[in-house]
Order: C-alpha cells, then structure tokens, then sequence
C-alpha cells in the first residue's frame, strides 16, 4: 500500500440546511494544483424537530453535486453511519453539515521523511482563525 500524507478531517456546520456549493471551486483548485487529495465527503441534516437523515452528493441541489465531482469530491466511504450520526447530533435543530476528510499532498515528502528519520509525531494541533487574527492585531498595534 503506497504511503500517504497527513491526514485532516473537518465538519463545516450549515445553519437552515443550505448548501449552496460555494467551497467547491475553491477546494477544486487545492486539488487541481495538487496541494490536497479528497478523500471523502459526506453530509447530514437536522430538521427543525430534531430528525436527522444522511445525504449523498445526489440528494444535493444538482448545481451543488456537479461543482463538488468537478473538484474532485467522492464518497469513498471512510466515514460510517456512527461518524454520520455523531456528527448530526451536534448540530442545531434546522441545520446541516458537511464532513470532508482530505490527504495533504504538499506534505506527502516531508512526512515520509519524518517517519524515516524515526521521528514521532507528539502534538498536532489548528489554531483557530480568530486567536491568530486576535494576535496578529495585538502585533501590529504593539509593534
């Protein structure tokens, strides 16, 4: 089995169970320049009385499901009916989300050589979008 990059996941929630397809093209270009590799995407809804229900690409606006298999989108299956379900029970009554697991392929290399130079992985993790841009403004007006 050939070696992969890192892997990350991520569940985007939707308030008023919209998705309107605007992520794709701009995924898509990750894929086509060969930064990232979808690995698998899937959806869940939440009605307004709590009922969830899973969705595939083809239960989508057809807008939505044509621009998302023009990025490069599959349902490979990774995720099961428990990461679904899971994922669902966070959401607000009247909402949806999207779950997308994708491979980095910019980190490919790098990662290979890690894991050949013995090196172990201790700590991973993402800041948040709104401590970095907190801290960058604390920077600016403190420099």
């Amino acid at each position: 089995m050939e070696e992969i990059g890192p892997v990350d996941y991520m569940i985007i929630a939707f308030p008023g169970n919209d998705f309107r397809g605007e992520i794709a093209p701009a995924l898509g270009k990750l894929v086509e320049s060969g930064t990232v590799r979808i690995m698998d995407v899937a959806f869940v809804i939440k009605d307004e009385a709590g009922n969830i229900a899973t969705m595939e690409m083809t239960d989508l606006d057809p807008t939505v499901a044509a621009g998302l298999e023009n990025a490069g989108f599959d349902t490979s299956g990774l995720f099961n009916e428990e990461d679904l379900l899971a994922a669902a029970e966070e959401l607000e009554p009247n909402s949806a989300a999207a779950l997308l697991v994708w491979e980095n392929l910019w980190a490919r290399e790098v990662a290979q050589a890690m894991r050949n130079a013995g090196g172990v992985l201790l700590d991973f993790d993402r800041l948040p979008h709104e401590v970095v841009q907190a801290a960058r403004e604390w920077a600016a007006a403190n420099a």
